[in-house]
Formats: structure tokens, C-alpha cells, sequence
């Protein structure tokens, strides 16, 4: 089962349309099939798809066909980076080309398969989670997004990691190279994001999207690029690459929205983008811990030969 309760951005918005960006992996036809078999509650009462939200409503889904299929990851042995672990909690590096965790096409070969190995080697285990398929996750970045994610092992770590994601505690760095040579020194992006109408693949910025915020400090500008530090404020699905896009810079290489820098791509290994510090505090010794990883070597090679912006 999954809850939310509904706060003043979601008011008015369809129940459809609410459930389609909370569940961006179920398509929207087959929520309005939930809706219409009785599987979704709004207030504990049975709503059309074509309901209004109002602002404090809770919702409950109850997915009772698919909770039966999923199946737990399975422990494989897969190389791992792992920068900090203790009896709680790992922080580790995770590399391009690799999901966190087990969902559609991706049946195994994830970051949890690779954790859940390390752990069982030691007699430990990772954290229970409300959705079985990843267990002990906290956050996630993207498959080819490369850098640092905190993974719980004990219950403790994993309610108290998870609150500090959602108070915005969690403090999550990215290092980014954008195209084109943006103006500010530094400024906010303040644009909500939602699933793309059109393509299932892609979010767009949208005043009909969940709030999102994303900060960011130019590094160098080269010739015909930025190289940029990004804060999170949330942690929406694609949030820098859909906000990069939206200011008119999106990320170098991305597949999904840089599509007409594509004669400009560098590699074909997906988005230049990594998430290289990490901030939380530990939820046993309740110090701040603050981890830190350089770019990958391919990376900082592109950005020793870039030419940089005439003076």
C-alpha cells in the first residue's frame, strides 16, 4: 500500500493526473483501471479518476496484483566503490551505466543486487523498505548519473535517513557540464516538474508539476559550455536535467533532453552530470558527516581540453 496526503500544490489537479506523477512507473491507463476496480481511496472512499483533489485529502493505493508479483532482489556479486560503512548505514560511489535498484526491463545487475551481496558476505542485511524491490534505498540518482548515495542497514538509519531526505536536511551537490555560457554567477531554479504528456520517458517544468527547487554556482565558463555546482532542495525524477533544460542549458551528453546538442555530444554514456558530495547526519552518533568524490577521470579529461571563454 502507498499513501500521500495531498497539499495546496496538488490541489485541484485529477486524481489521474496526481497518481500518474506519484507513480511515474505505472502507466495512466492502468491507474485508471485501479481507480475504476476500487483500488485507490481518497478519504477512505471509492473517487473517479476524474476527482479534484483538495488540499489534505488522503490517498491510498492498494495494488493488490502487482504487490503479488514483485519478487525480492536476489544478492549478486558486482564491483562496487564504497567509500564509508558502518554497522548502520553505507555510503557508497556508485558508477555509470548502473540502476539502483531492480524495476521494469532492470531484473537484476542494480546497485541493490551489488549491496545485498556485500552485506550477506558479512552476515548483515539492508534495511526493510515499503516496496521490497529496493531495500535500504534512501534516494536515488539516475543510471548514468555517477556519484554518492547513502544506503541504510539497520531500521534506525532507514527512518531517520529517509526524514532527513524528506526535511530537505540531506544536503546532495552535483557538478554539472551544461551547454552554452550561463550569465548569473549563481540564482535559483524554482520550477515544479511533471511527468511529459507525450513522452513516458521524459519530465518537463510545468505549473501543473510537484514543487521543485534546484540552486546552482557557475565553476568556469569555457568556450561554449558552463561548468556548474547544483544544490537540491528536492529530489524530483530527472530535477537537474529537466531544469537545466528549462533555463536553455541542459546537460552535456543527455540523451533525454539535450537531443539537439546531439552532434555535440562527447560520449555516448549518457549525461555529464555526478553527484560528488553527500551531507547527513548520522542517525546513531547524530554527527554531521560530509563525503566528498572526484569526478570520474573521463570527466575532468574533458574539462582539462575545453577551451575557456575569452577574456
Amino acid at each position: 500500500m502507498k499513501t500521500w496526503q495531498v497539499n495546496s500544490t496538488g490541489e485541484n489537479q485529477r486524481l489521474d493526473r496526481y497518481l500518474s506523477q506519484e507513480l511515474s512507473q505505472i502507466s495512466r491507463t492502468q491507474l485508471k483501471d485501479w481507480i475504476k476496480a476500487g483500488h485507490v481511496l481518497v478519504n477512505g472512499q471509492v473517487e473517479k479518476a476524474s476527482y479534484r483533489l483538495q488540499a489534505g485529502d488522503a490517498i491510498q493505493v492498494h495494488p493488490p496484483e502487482i504487490e503479488a508479483k514483485v519478487v525480492p532482489p536476489q544478492a549478486q556479486a558486482l564491483a562496487l566503490d564504497i567509500v564509508y560503512e558502518d554497522e548502520d548505514l553505507i555510503v557508497v560511489n556508485k558508477g555509470k551505466d548502473m540502476v539502483v535498484h531492480p524495476g521494469g526491463k532492470h531484473k537484476d545487475g542494480t546497485l541493490v543486487n551489488a549491496l545485498l551481496a556485500h552485506v550477506e558476505e558479512n552476515g548483515e542485511s539492508l534495511a526493510a523498505s515499503p516496496e521490497v524491490y529496493r531495500p535500504g534505498i534512501i534516494h536515488r540518482i539516475d543510471k548514468d548519473t555517477t556519484g554518492l548515495l547513502v544506503v541504510a542497514k539497520s531500521d534506525l538509519a532507514f527512518d531517520h535517513l529517509s526524514q532527513q531526505a524528506l526535511n530537505h536536511s540531506m544536503e546532495r551537490i552535483y557538478t554539472a557540464l551544461v551547454y552554452g555560457q550561463i550569465v548569473e554567477d549563481q540564482a535559483s531554479i524554482n520550477v515544479p516538474i511533471r511527468r511529459h504528456p507525450k513522452d513516458r520517458l521524459r519530465y518537463e517544468g510545468h505549473e501543473e508539476g510537484r514543487p521543485a527547487v534546484t540552486h546552482f554556482k557557475v565553476y568556469t565558463r569555457f568556450q561554449d559550455y558552463t561548468h556548474v555546482g547544483l544544490r537540491l532542495e528536492t529530489g524530483r525524477t530527472h530535477q537537474i536535467r529537466v531544469h537545466m533544460q528549462y533555463i536553455g542549458h541542459p546537460v552535456v551528453d543527455d540523451p533525454l533532453y539535450a537531443r539537439e546538442h546531439k552532434d555535440q555530444f562527447f560520449t555516448k554514456q549518457g549525461q555529464f552530470l555526478h553527484a560528488g558530495t553527500l551531507s547527513f547526519t548520522h542517525p546513531r552518533t547524530m554527527e554531521r558527516l560530509t563525503f566528498t568524490v572526484p569526478l570520474p577521470k573521463p570527466y575532468q579529461e574533458i574539462l582539462a581540453n575545453l577551451p575557456k571563454k575569452p577574456l
